[in-house]
């Protein structure tokens, strides 16, 4: 079986136009040009690309984080519709507390919609737990947005966690012939 490569790294403004259409793809334009600016400027922020040289689309998916205190709150994840249930979303949301460990943040936290079973799924997979609730928190629908958190991201036992979850992505990815490097 061919295996196809499958790269991870920090996005840049050489890669607006992309972003701009995974976001468009995906959530039909929620941040702006401008949003990501700021967003690739700040030192607060890391947002991270999923590239594969193959694939005819130049951007497979996007996770971002804001660096608060010692606290990930991630704020995108996504992956292009045409690319789903193949465990991109679990390469990115590793690849996400995997950098979030390495910049000393001691836990992780995010929103997401309560009918999104899909994500909260992947979620929960990843040691996430719900703390909350945050009514009509999505302005396109009103929709509640439950809010998780994951912690401990420091503690002696994580990187072992980590590397379990590295196995877990790695083997999935497999399965839908892609292989994961990391830069």
């Amino acid at each position: 079986m061919i295996s196809l490569d499958l790269e991870i790294k920090l996005l840049t403004l050489e890669n607006l136009s992309a972003i701009l259409e995974l976001d468009q793809a995906c959530f039909g334009g929620l941040w702006t040009l401008d949003g990501y600016k700021r967003e690739l400027d700040s030192p607060n922020s890391d947002l991270l690309g999923l590239f594969s040289p193959s694939s005819s689309t130049s951007l497979l998916g996007m996770g971002c984080f804001w660096s608060i205190l010692d606290e990930a709150h991630i704020t995108i994840l996504a992956v292009h519709p045409q690319y789903h249930r193949q465990g991109m979303g679990a390469a990115l949301l590793y690849s996400l507390i995997k950098t979030a460990c390495d910049r000393k943040m001691e836990r992780a936290t995010l929103e997401v919609r309560a009918s999104n079973l899909a994500a909260i799924s992947l979620y929960q997979k990843f040691g996430f737990k719900t703390a909350g609730r945050r009514r009509r928190y999505y302005q396109d629908n009103d929709e509640d947005a439950l809010i998780l958190w994951l912690p401990d991201l420091q503690h002696r036992k994580f990187k072992a966690t980590l590397d379990q979850w590295y196995s877990i992505v790695s083997d999935r990815l497999d399965k839908s012939s892609w292989h994961l490097l990391f830069k």
